[in-house]
């Protein structure tokens, strides 16, 4: 055969000339510290591989926890919300009589009442009854003040007493209470109306302590019975 040159030895004693090394670059620096670290950890005892272990989980998780913490720190806090307004979390229901029936041609002028007091959030509500609608009676609870807490009910007995039956109507139509309320949030006057039941039970109060006196035949004050904030 002709072109023949010399014949190379197949193993080179050169170790960079026996094959072909593509993209030759120098050793990167993970290289040297993976073998830095690597020749170091095989000479630790098993006791300081542990300590080293437990010292990297311990920064580990540190690191974790680190945004968190100061996440929730920043984070703005709501604002509170504020107490609701005592009117608006108050109901009244009326119960009957808590008198006994009277003798027989007798006329009390006062009697006495049960209601049942609902608060149904927010802090106490700390109630007094102020009026019974007309300005010929006057009303007080029993005790005169008393508190209630949200999620609860008070039974309450209000005395209502005749004092003057000029200015009274002959049936009491949808009467109501005037009461004072106070929570954390405000202070309000507010007047809770009652139907027929109390109606009934008032006329008969009415009558009967007015039995003598020539009543005045006009219908209930138009005053409409609302709430409004305290002073």
């Amino acid at each position: 055969m002709t072109g023949i040159g010399p014949v190379e030895p197949v193993n080179s004693a050169d170790v960079e000339e026996s094959c072909d090394v593509i993209g030759v670059d120098r050793a990167r620096v993970t290289d040297r510290w993976s073998g830095y670290w690597s020749g170091h950890w095989r000479a630790l005892s098993p006791r300081a591989r542990r300590t080293v272990l437990g010292t990297v989980l311990a920064l580990v998780t540190a690191g974790a926890l680190l945004p968190r913490a100061l996440s929730d720190d920043d984070r703005p806090v709501p604002p509170d919300t504020p107490a609701p307004w005592p009117a608006n979390v108050t109901a009244w229901r009326y119960l009957g009589t808590a008198d006994l029936p009277a003798p027989a041609g007798s006329h009390p002028t006062s009697g006495r009442f049960r209601f049942a007091v609902d608060v149904y959030s927010g802090p106490p509500v700390t109630l007094r009854v102020t009026g019974a609608a007309f300005a010929g009676l006057t009303a007080h609870a029993l005790p005169e003040d008393f508190t209630v807490h949200a999620g609860t009910t008070r039974r309450v007995t209000v005395e209502i007493a005749v004092s003057d039956c000029s200015d009274l109507p002959v049936d009491a139509n949808l009467p109501f209470l005037d009461v004072t309320l106070r929570n954390m949030r405000a202070i309000q006057h507010h007047s809770f109306i009652f139907g027929d039941a109390y109606s009934r039970d008032l006329s008969e109060l009415l009558r009967g302590a007015c039995a003598a006196t020539t009543l005045l035949q006009r219908p209930r004050p138009t005053g409409s019975a609302g709430s409004h904030d305290a002073d």
